[in-house]
């Protein structure tokens, strides 16, 4: 899940450094904690922090799912992992949801699952994509009355592997023990975030002996971030080794859809192909080959033209033409904008008609606007305003009534306090550069990388132009790319939720 697109948000994800460790730190950071002088308020603060109410010990209740005409009985556990300091003080808990089948070998994998935001609790692929439980939302006509009871989730990947959803700190039920600014140091930063939870990673396999499984690292948005990133640190910091990694409409290069630079077309670039197949589905016209059109054309020709730049007008025109025909959107609003038509201009636009706006994770999800005589949208996204209930209170309810581990915390299914605070280095391409690392590291490990077409929050085009990028490291096809339709919440849909467990199983499999 990716928090965007206000202008607080936007900022978030166009990206970050102490780091914290479950049990012990890592190398170097005692060294650096004891040059640090001694905060007397910080140290009250956290003193305060501490007295506050212990979250309950795990509790783990036992459930059984319907799949493909089978009972599959697992236990499900809600529990924490304490984070701790170089000195041994706890600073934080890190609550998870985990559902086990029990009595499998050693040869069962499991999957630790992070959403994003920066400020998303993992509820959404819990309870949207692979947990053994679902709740409807992002797709068109979901709204937030809708109801929060769960049903069996159909495409639950509970049969292929046991699932461990973790609340990074400041989400759902997870919470730091320090001061604001320590906070902010030690958890809401890139850097801080991958190490923390790369311990958390490490932690709950050594609480549950799971350490000879094999081991996967799901992400979805900024978690897709988060994924390669973790995985080379547990390879090459914590000693474990990861069979796989998914990525979930995956913030993959902060980069490359920046728009600092006004030289480089790739913000551009990436954006039409999203666009294009939302206006193509609109019409019942989409198909791999119609989208295969558009990226050859945004690989060359729109290239081409877009450096040519104003100076031409023949370039210009060429732009505006092809970039109206594929967006459906007005040519003369495409002629004003010299043919660079930016993702909020596109979902506020292509509606506008219908005197409906669209959402920046899926455009042809909608809503009516509530201000359809502004000449910008001033209401918030379709799908986030329509997931945010119906998402909270089906978790609240799982945990406090069904599992029965009890708080009077309240969950944070996107928290704005993380966004607002979170501290990001916004050019570089750690992520990428990673995933290679982890690749050439481990030739046995595979990846998959799923998308939606219609998704503007985090465009396919991006990780297409990635994985064309990447070595051949010795000639292994490790990475796929899928794309589906849908948008960045693909899997509400269920033809591309069953897609996307079939691909997954390739994954799984070993072979």
């Amino acid at each position: 899940m990716t928090l965007r697109p206000s202008s607080t948000l936007r900022a978030l994800l166009t990206g970050t450094a102490c780091l914290f460790l479950a049990s012990s730190a890592l190398p170097g950071y005692a060294a650096d904690d004891a040059k640090a002088k001694p905060d007397v308020a910080a140290d009250k603060k956290a003193d305060k922090d501490d007295a506050l109410p212990p979250l309950p010990d795990d509790k783990t209740i036992h459930q059984s799912i319907q799949l493909d005409g089978k009972t599959l009985n697992y236990d499900a556990t809600v529990g924490s992992i304490p984070v701790r300091d170089a000195k041994g003080k706890k600073i934080a808990d890190v609550v998870f949801t985990a559902y086990i089948v029990p009595g499998k070998a050693p040869s069962r994998p499991v999957t630790f699952a992070f959403n994003g935001g920066p400020g998303a609790s993992s509820v959404y692929l819990n309870m949207g994509a692979v947990g053994p439980k679902r709740v409807q939302f992002g797709d068109e006509g979901d709204s937030p009355s809708d109801s929060s009871v769960t049903t069996d989730n159909p495409n639950s990947w509970l049969d292929m592997t046991d699932l461990v959803f973790i609340d990074p700190v400041g989400t759902g039920y997870s919470r730091s023990l320090e001061d604001d600014d320590a906070t902010k140091k030690d958890f809401w930063s890139t850097e801080a975030d991958i190490q923390y939870l790369s311990r958390v990673v490490y932690d709950w396999l050594v609480k549950n002996g799971r350490l000879r499984s094999p081991k996967y690292v799901m992400g979805e948005s900024y978690g897709g971030y988060r994924a390669p990133r973790i995985a080379n640190a547990l390879q090459t910091r914590m000693g474990v080794g990861v069979s796989g990694l998914i990525m979930v409409s995956p913030y993959l290069d902060p980069a490359a859809v920046g728009s600092e630079t006004a030289l480089s077309p790739l913000p551009w670039m990436i954006n039409l192909p999203s666009m294009a197949a939302a206006n193509f589905e609109k019409q019942d016209k989409l198909t791999p080959a119609a989208i295969a059109e558009v990226e050859q054309y945004d690989r060359t020709q729109f290239v081409t033209d877009f450096l040519a730049g104003r100076s031409d007008p023949q370039a210009v025109s060429r732009m505006v033409a092809k970039v109206s025909e594929y967006t459906g959107l007005d040519p003369a609003l495409v002629a004003r904008m010299d043919g660079r038509v930016d993702s909020m201009t596109f979902v506020r636009e292509s509606h506008r008609n219908e005197r409906k706006i669209g959402s920046w994770y899926d455009s042809n999800v909608t809503a009516y606007d509530p201000f359809p005589e502004s000449p910008s949208q001033k209401s918030g996204d379709p799908i986030l305003n329509a997931l945010l209930a119906p998402t909270t209170s089906a978790m609240v309810d799982f945990v406090t009534r069904e599992v029965g581990w009890k708080t009077d915390a309240h969950y944070e299914a996107l928290s704005p306090v993380v966004g607002e605070n979170w501290q990001q280095y916004p050019n570089e391409d750690k992520p990428v550069s990673d995933l290679r690392q982890a690749i050439a590291n481990d030739p046995k490990m595979k990846v998959l990388i799923a998308h939606g077409y219609n998704d503007l929050s985090c465009p396919f085009f991006t990780s297409r132009l990635v994985v064309d990028q990447l070595p051949t490291f010795g000639g292994t096809k490790q990475v796929k790319l899928s794309v589906y339709p849908g948008g960045h919440m693909f899997y509400s849909r269920a033809g591309s939720g069953i897609a996307f467990k079939a691909d997954a199983k390739a994954l799984y499999s070993k072979d």
